[in-house]
């Protein structure tokens, strides 16, 4: 983070604001983490915020302090419009281009407000005034610690903010494995806990509320693993069928990608989830090493993210995504063969 980014929002900053904060398409525990802690942070130093989201989050994060004041596009479109169009700073956590935004995108770009950036996704696009973007960090919810302490602000810290932190920090680095998480990051989680993130019950409450319909659609997933070791590659299927007899909600398939990335030898994951609604077969997609999956979903599925995380899309059936998935593998043979 470089001086003139925390110059630039110290002036935006510098009398009371309408602020809303803005998270992406299918928020996840880093988006919603950091868009809450930003808020609840920005409101004790005097300015009114909003929380927006342009659509609902796992039921595993609605017990984060302020989740139901958070405004839902997709729910509450005039109210959102309304919230955007008023405010004076616009924040964006977690993505840096504004079709990550889905519906929100044009009603964003058409707005008079300044736009600040934090996110630590690769190739940000240009259309905030000042842009915080750090691909080597592990969350974007350390990110806003980061943004906290650079504006001296750090004893603005409370239980609910250090609260949301915790929680984004531990969902993005899958609970500090992830090779993201640094020293840094362990001692960011320390003070954490000093100022009264609850680690244990924070853990419980994401990890630990699995209905009996996901643990029986997790091992669905596991059934429909399988695996290429030619290829170091593995990938599970879920249909919307198999879906809808597990009586699926958002946030259910969370994590199960890294089961087939678990297994000895892979070091390239995938899972394919079907979305009649939308028309498309959503995928995540997880890598070991140096093998990026941010590239290969930029290049092939209109997606992206980080090297050993991304995410993207295919408008075929299912079984057409698959076969296609399969003719493309050969041409990364050797990047998979010598990744480490």
């Amino acid at each position: 983070m470089n001086t003139e980014f925390i110059e630039h929002v110290k002036k935006l900053l510098a009398s009371p604001q309408k602020i809303v904060v803005v998270g992406h398409k299918n928020p996840d525990g880093d988006a919603v983490g950091a868009c809450l802690g930003l808020s609840f942070f920005l409101n004790r130093l005097g300015h009114k915020t909003n929380v927006i989201m342009p659509n609902d989050f796992p039921d595993f994060l609605k017990w984060l302090p302020g989740c139901d004041d958070v405004i839902i596009h997709d729910a509450e479109i005039d109210k959102s419009i309304a919230t955007i169009n008023n405010a004076h700073v616009i924040f964006t956590l977690d993505f840096n281009a504004l079709n990550r935004t889905g519906n929100m995108q044009q009603f964003l770009e058409d707005c008079d407000a300044k736009f600040v950036m934090i996110d630590h996704h690769q190739e940000p696009d240009d259309y905030a005034v000042a842009t915080y973007s750090d691909t080597s960090m592990s969350s974007t919810c350390e990110m806003v610690y980061h943004f906290i302490d650079a504006m001296d602000e750090l004893a603005a810290l409370c239980v609910e903010v250090s609260t949301h932190l915790y929680t984004g920090i531990m969902t993005d680095t899958g609970s500090f494995r992830f090779p993201s998480t640094t020293a840094t990051t362990h001692r960011v989680i320390a003070h954490l806990i000093e100022m009264g993130a609850d680690n244990s019950k924070i853990h419980e409450q994401v990890y630990d509320v699995n209905s009996p319909d996901r643990m029986k659609l997790l091992g669905v997933a596991l059934k429909n693993l399988n695996i290429m070791p030619e290829y170091h590659t593995a990938y599970i299927t879920l249909s919307q069928k198999e879906l809808d007899q597990h009586n699926f909600k958002k946030g259910d398939t969370e994590g199960f990608v890294n089961y087939a990335l678990s297994v000895k030898g892979i070091k390239f994951a995938v899972i394919f989830i079907e979305n009649k609604q939308e028309n498309i077969v959503k995928m995540s997609l997880r890598s070991k090493g140096d093998f990026s999956v941010n590239t290969l979903a930029r290049e092939h599925y209109q997606g992206g993210g980080h090297t050993n995380a991304a995410g993207g899309r295919s408008t075929q059936s299912m079984s057409k995504t698959i076969s296609e998935f399969i003719s493309i593998l050969p041409q990364y043979k050797n990047e998979l063969t010598d990744a480490s």
